[in-house]
Formats: structure tokens, sequence, C-alpha cells
């Protein structure tokens, strides 16, 4: 099928106009539930001027050269890299440049509302953004588990739920991180940076009894940062301060702990346990990490934990 009818069926209807360089094009699609994922390159400098789109925002992450994008009069530049949201309203135009290739998220307009419950019949998002470097590195981490949870055995209704689960973890991130709108989660999560000053013992000790219970229930969902936040009821930097000072270590670690924990047990209570169909279960996609995560913690190999169970 010719480039252009293909991306015009999957993403928007649009103008094509070649530049400079040699065509070299390639589309590569992956579905999840309610999400899709691309990755697209023309290989020469291309102008293109899309529709608008009607029900869906675009996330593109440039993972070679670059893209410039004009929408309703916004410009972005977004560097290799470097990742922007799009949800032009009246017009779009797009510059390539030769080589640029592309990771692109489809999301419904649908999923990002339903992460404002404060205005579930509202969505104002901006025609062009830019998301903030210091939010880039975590954006990239979701992207992988993106791409790993594609990839994963689909037959079962819990994983449904769970894939449910992460595409709406991944629109939050995006509503707060991104500039897609007001932060849904704002009395939770931007807070005086001294709140953690004015908690005392006793309503530090239930947060983070509230954190680690949410964390209990949800072992097998995708969680952020954020998410354990709400759950505490503080703000992301009180609730790190907190699990420093108690626990002596990150919100994150003590949901990894928690999931290694949860693994092992699995390991030595069946006899047919699978390391890596644990390991996914739990939320490891990186099989080569969670070994080494697991070693650290337990000084043996997931694999040696049923050689000792015997």
């Amino acid at each position: 099928m010719d480039s252009h009818d293909q991306v015009a069926r999957e993403l928007s209807d649009h103008d094509l106009r070649w530049r400079h360089g040699a065509v070299d094009t390639a589309m590569y699609k992956a579905g999840m539930r309610r999400m899709e994922m691309f990755v697209l390159r023309y290989g020469a400098e291309v102008e293109v001027r899309p529709r608008p789109f009607q029900d869906f925002a675009l996330v593109h992450l440039s993972l070679r050269g670059g893209t410039e994008i004009e929408a309703d009069g916004v410009r972005v530049s977004i560097p290799q890299g470097r990742t922007a949201l799009i949800a032009p309203r009246k017009s779009i135009r797009m510059w390539w440049e030769r080589g640029s290739e592309q990771f692109i998220l489809k999301v419904p307009h649908s999923l990002l509302r339903e992460c404002d419950a404060s205005s579930p019949g509202e969505l104002n998002l901006p025609s062009a953004a830019l998301m903030s470097t210091p939010h880039e590195g975590p954006w990239r981490s979701l992207v992988q588990s993106l791409v790993h949870t594609t990839a994963l055995p689909n037959g079962s209704q819990a994983h449904g739920v769970w894939v449910d689960h992460f595409e709406r973890n991944v629109a939050l991130f995006l509503r707060t991180h991104s500039g897609m709108g007001a932060d849904p989660s704002t009395s939770a999560v931007t807070r005086s940076p001294h709140q953690a000053i004015s908690i005392s013992e006793s309503s530090a000790y239930a947060r983070l009894d509230a954190m680690e219970a949410y964390m209990r229930r949800r072992l097998a969902a995708p969680l952020a940062l954020v998410d354990l936040a709400q759950a505490s009821g503080v703000s992301i930097r009180t609730l790190t301060m907190l699990c420093q000072r108690h626990r002596g270590a990150s919100p994150m670690e003590l949901l990894r702990a928690m999931r290694l924990d949860a693994v092992r047990a699995h390991l030595q209570s069946d006899a047919n346990a699978s390391v890596t169909t644990c390991a996914l279960e739990y939320g490891f996609g990186h099989l080569g990490r969670f070994s080494a995560y697991y070693r650290e913690r337990f000084g043996e190999l997931p694999s040696e934990t049923g050689l000792r169970r015997h």
C-alpha cells in the first residue's frame, strides 16, 4: 500500500510534499485496547499538511532527526529525543528533517477525558506543547513499557483490566506532565514543599500505611509516583520525604521491593511456576533488570529459588 494512503487511513488525511533526499518510507503499527502506536519515517525531507484531528491527540517522540510542527499558529520544534503533544483544532503543518523517524502514540480524547473527573465533558488541550525536559525520562520508560505490553499474552480478562489501567495511567501522565490542561490531581501533588514539616508522626505513618495498602491491592498494575501520592493524600515531594525518613527508600523502590517479595512467595509456593510469567504478572517488563533486582534483594537468581524449594 502507498505510504500516503496508509498514513491517511491510520492517522489523518493529508497533503504530502517531498523535498530533498532519498525516499525510504516505513510504517509500523501496534495496538493496545484504546491506544495505537506507530513508528513512521519518510527518509526524505517532507512537508505534511494533515487535516485537524477530530477525536484524538498525537504524541510525537522523535527517535531520529527532528521535526517542526505548527498547529493553530503555535510552532514547536521537536529535536531528537524530545516529545510533543499535538491536538490541532483548525490547522496543522509538519516539516520532517531528512532521515527523521518518529514514534507516534494515538490517544483518544475519550481516554484523556476520563483523567479529569472535575470536568468530564470538557477537554481543553493545547494545539501543540513540548514536554518538559525533566519528564522526558519517565515518559520514555512508559513508552518502553507500552511496547513490551503489546507482546504479552492477551487471552485473559485480567489482562484486559490490567491494560485498561495502564492506558489510563499513561493518559494521566500526559495530562499531568505535558501541558495538556490542568492537573486533575493538583490538590494531591502540588502542595507546598514544606508540607512534610507539619505532618505529625502518627499522620505520617497513616499516610505510608495508605500508600502500602494501595500498592498491595495493585501489585500487578502499572503504577506511577503520582498514583502513590494520590493514594496517600500528600504531594509527591512530601511522600518521597516521608518514605526516605521512615522507610529508608523512595516510594518506587518500596513498590519494587513489595513486588519482588510477591514474586518470591509465588515461586516458593508453586512448584510449576514460571519465572518469566511471575515477573510479567507483577509488573517487571524487563527480565534482565528483574533478575538483577531479585539477586540484589535475595542473594540468588529467581531460577534458583525453585531449586532451593526442593
